[in-house]
């Protein structure tokens, strides 16, 4: 399972939120939690300092950085004390590198900063690591249902017979087997995909087809759920993709969505894939995100 977890921090409510998640897990998986500050110094000497920063106002930075790491450790009930780095650098770059020189097992990251343009630019900073890092990133927006998190229940894991895809399902079902949790298995079979034109309707034999490769997907995944001992429910949808999820989440009172991504080779590493995109961004629950480059799965 996970054995060691990084915080990445900006001193936000998203990322205090997403230490919250993190010290749940470590609490269930016994990990060592990690948390780390980027000092930007490519923008936080703003637009007009085309000379760099100086050695005061560097240190002023990493000490605005220790002072936001402090915080976060000390708003959180971590069971072991946390270790903790400030790093300068452009921070997706920093994030993912520290993840990868420490084996980082699990990211948890806000996907929005503090005020006004602070805000996307932490979520890009985000979507970014999302799209970079080895590990699965635990995404948190700051929702009625991420305040004070005590227990994960139910976990929703969509699902569409791709690579993209099976490369959570270890996860999904490593996460239930530690907090003793229930996996929604769904998968949804996307007709606005099927034609360009909206007018056209596509047979109904075709869209059996399409449903009963979603169902082969979903029971390869529950064969492997009652090998691990893991309750399941499942449901076939029709729609959108991204908004059947949401809905679904919602309706099921999910605790945490765990999905694939796209993975980085060609053009995919430029890439978020849209239905993971469109979660992390609106879904009100946690996503763990897991990049398909991650063949092995990795919850062992």
């Amino acid at each position: 399972m996970y054995e060691t977890i990084l915080v990445p921090t900006d001193g936000s409510d998203h990322a205090r939120r997403a230490a919250k998640y993190a010290a749940l897990f470590a609490r269930r998986t016994n990990a060592t939690v990690h948390v780390l500050s980027v000092v930007d110094t490519r923008t936080a000497g703003g637009p007009f300092n085309a000379g760099g920063l100086g050695k005061a106002e560097l240190e002023r930075l990493d000490a605005d950085a220790t002072a936001q790491i402090e915080r976060t450790i000390d708003s959180i009930s971590f069971t072991e004390p946390p270790e903790s780095a400030v790093r300068r650098g452009l921070p997706r770059e920093e994030i993912v590198e520290y993840a990868n020189t420490h084996h980082v097992d699990l990211v948890c990251m806000g996907t929005q900063g503090r005020t006004g343009v602070d805000r996307y630019v932490a979520g890009s900073v985000t979507e970014g690591v999302v799209r970079r890092a080895s590990a699965p990133v635990l995404t948190v927006r700051a929702t009625d249902r991420t305040t004070a998190p005590s227990a994960i229940d139910e976990i929703l894991l969509p699902t569409d017979g791709s690579d993209s895809a099976e490369v959570a399902v270890r996860h999904g079902l490593g996460i239930a087997q530690a907090f003793d949790a229930r996996v929604h298995v769904i998968t949804v079979v996307n007709v606005g995909a099927v034609g360009a034109n909206p007018e056209y309707a596509p047979p109904s034999s075709f869209l059996r087809e399409l449903e009963s490769q979603g169902k082969a997907a979903i029971d390869r995944i529950v064969e492997r759920a009652e090998a691990a001992d893991v309750e399941t429910v499942t449901n076939v949808l029709t729609g959108n993709p991204g908004m059947e999820i949401l809905e679904y989440a919602d309706e099921a009172d999910v605790d945490v969505i765990t999905m694939g991504t796209a993975g980085r080779t060609g053009m995919n590493r430029f890439l978020l894939g849209s239905t993971a995109e469109r979660l992390i961004r609106h879904a009100p629950v946690p996503v763990v995100a897991v990049n398909a480059r991650d063949r092995q799965g990795g919850t062992d």
